[in-house]
């Protein structure tokens, strides 16, 4: 091949390792493209190992002819010290086995390199004759672009366990509620990629022995979600102690909210409740209706007015009162629960509404029978669920 054919084939595949090498996050797949890009189009068989803690590898991907590679890691292959000329990269290009012809194999290993770290290697193996120049060259651009994008999805899931573990942390211990209400929640990250969100609950002491109860939803995901999320959770224990009526607590951090440009919208739904009444006052800033279920089991979704979601500025809350007994067990929750795509949301909240618990069920295990009646652990969005139950008190 010419020097001219030659330049536009190393072209070529640079493009293609461009096109083919990087579509998805997942670093696993980012080498799986890797070794299916050199099996079509430079060697006879391709794996990538990827380094794990002390000198470990793991071998996490391979095409072709596996054989062709010369055992897990290709140490056993005599290794000649060669260096790209394009990058001042050291790569590691192993010698032919002995043979002749056709019988002949030829191998190459290149460290998968990235801002100073090692990732791995790549290895590849062939016996239609020895790697030309340009070749080699487009080894070393597919095994660096590789390597970018290696680095690139280590700090992406670096940054998501970052905002996982502060999700987790803001929303794993709500306020602990009088000892005359019973309350179990749960929350659920959606899949194990995904950025969470600003799915958000709490319960807060109020005086004469009531518990204010609240579910949010703060618009978006990642970490400015969340921060946004604590934002609310904070305004709304400082607001709410001042013993207001729900709707007036809403209207407080709606136009808290709305003062604040940096703030994101956030649905809300807050429920106080009077044990010593047998009362619950709801109101809604543009959250889901909560669920009541009887002691049989059976449930009913409340209708409480929706005002507009906070931080819009617009308020115009209203609060609907409504018996509660001990033999009713009250759910709140966030979408993520019930939504699914391309559904109808009232087909959605329909489902939830027909789900049958039994009597008699603890908090903890109507909490489980909820989310597994709707699979919430494959939900499409964050989920968070708050159960409250009247707790009877002892007869003297």
């Amino acid at each position: 091949m010419s020097e001219q054919g030659g330049l536009e084939a190393r072209l070529r595949s640079m493009e293609e390792a461009l096109e083919e090498i990087g579509t998805s996050p997942d670093e696993r797949q980012t080498c799986r493209e890797l070794a299916g890009f050199l099996f079509r189009t430079l060697c006879d068989a391709a794996a990538v190992d990827l380094a794990r803690r002390g000198t470990r590898t793991e071998r996490v991907a391979v095409a072709g002819a596996a054989d062709l590679l010369g055992g897990s890691a290709a140490e056993s292959a005599p290794l000649v010290r060669a260096v790209d000329r394009d990058h001042p990269l050291e790569t590691w290009t192993a010698g032919a086995d002995a043979g002749t012809g056709a019988d002949r194999t030829y191998r190459a290993s290149v460290p998968l390199t990235g801002r100073g770290e090692l990732y791995g290697r790549v290895l590849t193996a062939r016996t239609r004759g020895e790697y030309g120049d340009h070749e080699l060259a487009a080894l070393h651009f597919a095994a660096r672009l590789t390597a970018v994008h290696l680095g690139h999805a280590r700090r992406l899931a670096a940054t998501e366990r970052t905002a996982l573990d502060l999700q987790r942390a803001l929303v794993a211990e709500p306020g602990r509620p009088h000892p005359n209400l019973e309350i179990a929640s749960r929350y659920l990250p959606a899949g194990a990629r995904a950025l969470v969100g600003g799915d958000w609950f709490e319960t807060i002491r109020l005086h004469f022995g009531r518990t204010l109860l609240a579910v949010g939803d703060v618009m978006g995901h990642g970490l400015e979600a969340a921060v946004d999320m604590n934002a609310y959770r904070s305004v709304l224990r400082e607001v709410a102690s001042t013993d207001l009526a729900p709707h007036r607590v809403l209207r407080q951090l709606d136009s808290l909210s709305a003062s604040d440009a940096t703030r994101r919208p956030a649905t809300c739904l807050l429920v106080r409740i009077d044990p010593a009444r047998g009362m619950a006052l709801y109101s809604s800033a543009g959250h889901l209706p909560p669920a009541l279920f009887t002691a049989e089991g059976t449930g009913t979704l409340l209708d409480v007015p929706v005002g507009p979601p906070l931080g819009t500025g617009i308020g115009g809350y209203e609060s609907l009162a409504r018996p509660l007994t001990a033999d009713q067990t009250l759910l709140l929750y966030t979408d993520g629960l019930v939504e699914r795509r391309s559904e109808d949301i009232d087909v959605s909240l329909a489902r939830l509404a027909a789900l049958r618990l039994g009597s008699r069920t603890s908090l903890p295990e109507v909490v489980d029978a909820v989310c597994a009646g709707l699979d919430a652990r494959h939900a499409e969005d964050d989920v968070a669920v708050l159960a409250a139950r009247l707790r009877p008190r002892p007869h003297p």
